[in-house]
């Protein structure tokens, strides 16, 4: 596993996506953590519905950031 200050120092792509992506997967982390120890299902159900809402906004990187889609990138990155 890469460490923190080598993901942020490598790669193409600009640095607040680079950021978001980081933070959003530790977001997703957080809520897997919580998933498992809920024992409640609807509980369980609004926990997931929120992860794949940041699993949506990295995709959505993913696909502005390859297709160099200069709108998409802006909109993203006014939802952070």
């Amino acid at each position: 596993m890469k460490s923190f200050k080598t993901y942020i120092n490598e790669g193409k792509y600009p640095i607040w996506v680079r950021v978001t992506v980081g933070s959003l997967i530790l977001r997703i982390r957080k809520l897997s953590q919580e998933i498992e120890n809920e024992e409640d299902p609807v509980r369980q159900n609004r926990l997931m519905s929120q992860q794949n809402k940041l699993l949506s906004y990295i995709t959505g990187l993913g696909i502005g950031i390859s297709s160099s889609d200069s709108i998409l990138l802006k909109k993203f990155k006014t939802m952070k």
